[in-house]
């Protein structure tokens, strides 16, 4: 068996995801007292409508996201809305909210291996989603790091969107 650091050796930190109970004052806060631009209107998401899986079913549950390039990293902020996640699980145990989770990027042909390696290792998967721009799986190493790690593998049509929201920082 391999240690966790040999299984995300390679990886880059891809992105900081907050959840928030209002997207609206995060944003406003990021933008003017800390001058992190470029956040594009919140967007609407339904777990069910992106067949994201969550401790392994299909549930419902909405929230608002928005994310925008910073130095080398995105900075995501989510707001639960309704129904079930690890969103809203993470704003029922920390109401004012806070980094739910790091991600990890690499070339979605590396995804399984990675996976599957931290499957092995005994890291829980909370959810898991196959995205045009990305396959995604976010694990439960809350005891070792206190956040979600979610693992992205990015899909060609991943890596040219990720190369346009550069170019707007």
């Amino acid at each position: 068996m391999s240690s966790i650091n040999n299984s995300i050796t390679g990886l880059e930190l891809a992105q900081i995801g907050w959840v928030v109970p209002d997207i609206h004052a995060a944003v406003k806060f990021l933008s003017n007292a800390l001058g992190v631009a470029g956040f594009p209107e919140p967007e609407h998401f339904r777990a069910q409508d992106l067949g994201m899986t969550y401790h392994g079913k299909v549930v419902a549950g909405e929230w608002l996201t928005t994310q925008t390039y910073n130095g080398s990293t995105f900075i995501e902020l989510i707001q639960p809305l309704s129904g079930q996640s690890m969103f809203h699980d993470y704003l029922t145990q920390y109401p004012a909210g806070g980094t739910q989770h790091l991600a990890f990027r690499l070339p979605v042909s590396d995804f399984e291996r990675v996976t599957a390696e931290l499957r092995e290792q005994g890291y829980a998967v909370i959810s898991e989603v196959d995205h045009p721009i990305a396959r995604m799986a976010f694990f439960d190493p809350y005891q070792t790091l206190g956040v979600a790690t979610e693992i992205m593998g990015i899909t060609p049509e991943g890596w040219s969107a990720i190369k346009e929201m550069e170019k707007t920082r």
